[in-house]
């Protein structure tokens, strides 16, 4: 049987509330969206949470809220999804790309304090990759050092956690909730912050830039989150700590099945870090073999991502990141979603174990 490497769940009581949400005759914004808003801020330890309808706008409005402008310099990882880049394009800031550690795929600290004191970077934006927070106590560190805000990109990373924390002291966190995603309001993001006053100007730049009706603050978006969208993400929200869980479990049982297979490096798990398991992502040999072999066995899976950011041609960028580099062509991701059984799994390491014993 096919293994999928994404199935997004959706239960009776999510279109429960869709419906009711349907029924109320406000469908976006409004009590609902509220509602979602509360507790998300709740369970990931926030004061605030800002519903979008994107991951990406999250990222577009944070930088905005937060007074970045034109011209400044934001760092980045150079691995990454293109929205992470993308979000300095669309306030016309300047992306620097740095390199990343080696192990967990974000953001290598040392280089990252080598690069705000070389750009004067206004702000930094680590990626909690696959689901891994990224190292806060050493990249706060640098940019506080350096005055520069970290607005983080924790798209695949809901409920991560560093040293026990889900709230992990940036000035803004961003999420998404993508299908794929470890939790879904079908499209839509949130941006998660402490600070008041950025929370206010995000409300107001994801509703057209609008204060009160036609007082116009900013130059604003409509990435206002449809309350469908969020009746789905309250009850998705209840559910989550146990898909967690079950991800978690997965990503161990793949790691006992995999341990004998030389050719292969399982995920690093930073020991202040609780991995969430958004992709379960090995470094394999001869990885583009194995893919394709995986494909012909109708075993899931993808590469996340196959060319460093600055090599994207539209993004107009040059780096000097040669982990990044080599990590390309290395990583692969398997299935790890809830969904999966005990037999998937072995059917998943069994596949992997066949390729390398004729390799």
């Amino acid at each position: 049987m096919p293994v999928s490497i994404a199935k997004p769940l959706i239960g009776e009581e999510e279109i429960s509330r869709a419906v009711q949400a349907l029924r109320s005759g406000q469908l976006t914004g409004g009590p609902m969206v509220e509602e979602f808003e509360r507790n998300l801020a709740q369970y990931s330890q926030y004061k605030h949470a800002i519903a979008v309808n994107s991951g990406t706008a999250a990222l577009h409005v944070a930088l905005i809220a937060a007074g970045i402008k034109k011209g400044q310099t934001i760092l980045t990882p150079d691995f990454s999804f293109i929205a992470t880049a993308n979000s300095a394009k669309y306030i016309q800031a300047r992306a620097q790309y740095v390199d990343i550690d080696e192990k967990t795929f974000n953001m290598d600290a040392a280089k990252t304090e080598e690069a705000i004191k070389k750009t004067n970077a206004a702000v930094v934006m680590p990626v909690s990759l696959y689901g891994q927070a990224y190292d806060a106590d050493a990249i706060h560190e640098a940019a506080r050092d350096a005055g520069a805000k970290i607005i983080s990109d924790n798209c695949q990373a809901i409920g991560a956690k560093w040293n026990g924390s889900r709230n992990l002291k940036d000035d803004a966190a961003c999420l998404s909730f993508y299908p794929t995603k470890n939790m879904t309001t079908m499209e839509g993001g949130a941006i998660l912050t402490d600070d008041d006053q950025l929370a206010e100007n995000a409300r107001i730049i994801r509703n057209v830039g609008m204060r009160a009706r036609y007082e116009y603050l900013y130059v604003g978006f409509n990435y206002r989150m449809t309350a469908v969208g969020a009746a789905i993400g309250t009850e998705q929200l209840k559910k989550l700590d146990g898909w967690t869980q079950k991800r978690q479990s997965n990503a161990k049982a793949l790691n006992e099945l995999l341990s004998g297979v030389k050719q292969v490096q399982t995920p690093y798990c930073d020991k202040r870090a609780t991995h969430v398991f958004h992709q379960y992502t090995i470094k394999a040999e001869n990885r583009d073999a194995l893919k394709a072999h995986l494909d012909s066995k109708g075993i899931g899976n993808a590469v996340f991502y196959p060319m460093p950011l600055h090599s994207i041609p539209v993004l107009e960028a040059t780096a000097d990141c040669p982990v990044t580099e080599r990590v390309c062509k290395q990583v692969l991701s398997l299935p790890v979603h809830p969904s999966l059984t005990e037999n998937d799994l072995h059917q998943v390491a069994d596949a992997i174990k066949g390729f390398y014993s004729k390799a």
